[in-house]
């Protein structure tokens, strides 16, 4: 207390223990649990740290007592009393302070609350949206406040690390001119512009090329994002990103500092070391054994291409596939020969989900394949099958035939929905949900067609091709592949980057084949394209999703567990209210009238 009588918190309520006993202290936070034992009154007092347990006897102090008994869970207290040991058998093993309490001589409230709409004490399940509504209590909950404090420390990490990498923390304006990245912008009116808008940042990918022109060399930021799209589990329409571009660099100097960041961030936060250098597959890889351009590796079952063994056969499914120039595909499922018709038709439904024409079985026994499948095997071709998927008596065969694309996806597909919904499978496919399992995925197209059958750049129109296919980039697009690279783990996109393209004439020559003119070239990027005339140097980058980092080293399944004000699926922000209609005078000096058909 000071001359004025205005107490100062002495400890945390995490801090205090053997050692402290005999001194006197000042706590403060909320009450957390309050019991009372006819007078006797306990109270568990809560802050960011911890939990300190409060006992107010009338026989110490009638008046702390007395106020002890008014107190409810959530109220705001501030206690003055001396810390003693706890009686010999009631000590806490699961508190830090598990050994010492601290009894009362004083108590105020310093704000009482409401009752609470959900407990903050036992951090059980509470449905989503009351969550959110009410997040400033949510996120008083020890659950919560670990997720901030992992946070914390990933962005923290990822600063030491940077900086200690020679990289200037730099920031990127969020009032920008549109320029069309793959998805909508939020559009921001100017009030002194009439007519014109600015957008918000998708990425800040065009300024960050400019640093390097700057002669900046090494940047990063982790910077706000938005994206005005739909919205999933790890989407939100903003975002956080990890922004990072280098100056004369190629592709392994970038991938060497992606991966050493990310290990240090591991040890950092979980205390766990990552093995590097990191596995790459190239895209192409990556789709024929895993189905798709994210694979989780944390377990096996992968896909075999078994076209050659059944080139010739009789069986029709197969037969017709290959004809139309299509593949045969398989996964071996370990120990599932035993699955009954019903559990493979659930299979098969899950594949023709995922994409494919049908699902072939084939239970393995000592003697031969059993199901549809059998009388059109001879014993070589058999044998040729077992070795191939690398499958023996007791296995599963599964089968689908059709284009690559399309069959390699469905059982990529069916390869996670096994492992999410037959618990049986994660021991023998060696499935550790606990596993930090990352993988470089590299060598990307370049160029992808879209529904309209219009060229489109799989990244952005900024990325550089290969150098061994820049030949083929006037006459063969579709064939050239890009010098960029994903980081992915455990299934999860984690964000990606390339080498750039910094020489104007092979900039124009990507504009070229997407179809973008010289004019509309110059209307959208033509501060980029001028910057590229004064000497701008070979350089590449990475950006990572920062909430998708924190939620997968955290445990969770939704990037809302690790933002602090998350919106909802539909973009709503359930505790303020956003977005809200604006008042009319507000739209008139945008120049705005608002019309909703």
């Amino acid at each position: 207390m000071n001359g004025n009588g205005v107490w100062r918190r002495t400890h945390d309520n995490g801090s205090l223990r053997p050692h402290d006993v005999g001194r006197e202290v000042t706590l403060m936070g909320w009450v957390h649990a309050r019991r009372d034992l006819g007078g006797l009154v306990f109270i568990d007092l809560r802050d960011r740290e911890g939990v300190t347990q409060v006992v107010a006897n009338p026989q110490e102090s009638d008046s702390a007592a007395a106020a002890a008994a008014q107190v409810r869970s959530e109220y705001v207290i501030a206690v003055r009393g001396v810390v003693a040991a706890r009686p010999a058998g009631t000590e806490n093993p699961k508190l830090a302070t598990g050994a010492v309490e601290v009894r009362a001589r004083e108590l105020r409230v310093l704000n009482p609350s409401e009752t609470p709409p959900f407990s903050i004490a036992d951090d059980g399940p509470v449905d989503e949206a009351v969550r959110l509504k009410y997040r400033y209590l949510d996120l008083r909950r020890p659950s919560m406040l670990h997720r901030l404090r992992l946070r914390h420390r990933a962005a923290k990490a990822i600063r030491d690390f940077l900086s200690a990498e020679g990289f200037l923390e730099v920031e990127t304006p969020m009032l920008i001119k549109s320029t069309p990245e793959g998805a909508r912008d939020f559009l921001v009116p100017s009030r002194l512009q009439a007519g014109k808008f600015y957008v918000l940042p998708q990425s800040p990918q065009l300024f960050k090329q400019i640093l390097m022109v700057a002669g900046v060399e090494r940047y990063f930021q982790i910077v706000r994002c938005f994206r005005d799209e739909d919205l999933r589990a790890d989407r939100q329409p903003e975002f956080t990103q990890v922004d990072i571009e280098m100056s004369f660099v190629d592709r392994d100097d970038v991938l060497s500092l992606g991966e050493r960041m990310i290990a240090s961030v591991v040890r950092e936060t979980l205390g766990r070391d990552v093995a590097l250098p990191l596995p790459q597959l190239t895209y192409a890889e990556a789709m024929a054994r895993y189905g798709t351009d994210k694979p989780d590796l944390r377990f096996g079952m992968e896909i075999h291409d078994c076209s050659a063994t059944f080139r010739g056969s009789q069986f029709q499914i197969f037969a017709q596939a290959l004809a139309a120039g299509g593949v045969v595909c398989g996964i071996r499922v370990p120990g599932a020969a035993g699955y009954s018709r019903r559990e493979i038709q659930e299979l098969e439904a899950l594949a023709k989900a995922a994409g494919a024409a049908g699902l072939v079985a084939a239970p393995l026994d000592p003697a031969g394949v059993r199901g549809p499948l059998a009388k059109h095997l001879s014993a070589a071709t058999d044998r040729e099958l077992r070795e191939r998927c690398g499958a023996g008596a007791g296995d599963l065969l599964l089968f689908v035939a059709g284009p690559a694309p399309a069959a390699s996806a469905a059982l990529g597909r069916l390869r996670l929905d096994l492992v999410r919904l037959r618990p049986e499978l994660r021991d023998r496919v060696g499935f550790d949900r606990a596993r930090l399992s990352l993988v470089w995925v590299v060598e990307f197209p370049l160029f992808e067609r879209a529904a309209d059958g219009a060229l489109g750049a799989v990244h952005h129109p900024f990325t550089a091709p290969l150098d061994e296919d820049l030949g083929a980039l006037d006459t063969q697009p579709l064939s050239v592949r890009a010098n960029s690279y994903d980081l992915v783990l455990n299934g999860v996109e984690l964000g990606g980057g390339s080498i750039r393209i910094h020489r104007h004439d092979l900039q124009q020559r990507v504009f070229a084949a997407l179809g973008i003119s010289p004019g509309v070239a110059r209307e959208r990027f033509g501060f980029l394209l001028d910057a590229f005339q004064y000497g701008a140097p070979p350089h590449g980058g990475i950006a990572l999703g920062f909430d998708r980092m924190v939620m997968l080293l955290a445990g969770d399944e939704s990037i809302r567990e690790v933002i602090a004000f998350p919106k909802t699926q539909s973009a709503t922000d359930l505790m303020t209210g956003a977005p809200s209609e604006v008042d009319p005078a507000a739209l008139e000096e945008a120049h705005i009238r608002v019309r909703l058909d």
